[in-house]
């Protein structure tokens, strides 16, 4: 659940609001829900994150 305290600048608030959407990946997934997709074209996604998240890993692992 995400909270966000209004304090009185609302505009502040739904800035907070979209900032932590974003962070929490919520926004990627509605968009991703938005069209039906191809159990293959899935599967191809699903292989591409894998691979992405490992290089990040072994980049920041590389580093120390």
């Amino acid at each position: 659940m995400i909270e966000v305290d209004v304090r009185g600048d609302l505009e502040y608030a739904i800035r907070q609001l979209k900032k932590k959407l974003q962070i929490d990946g919520i926004k990627r997934e509605l968009k991703r829900r938005e069209y039906y997709e191809k159990p293959s074209v899935k599967k191809r996604r699903k292989a591409a994150e894998a691979l992405r998240k490992l290089r990040k890993f072994n980049r920041l692992r590389n580093r120390m």
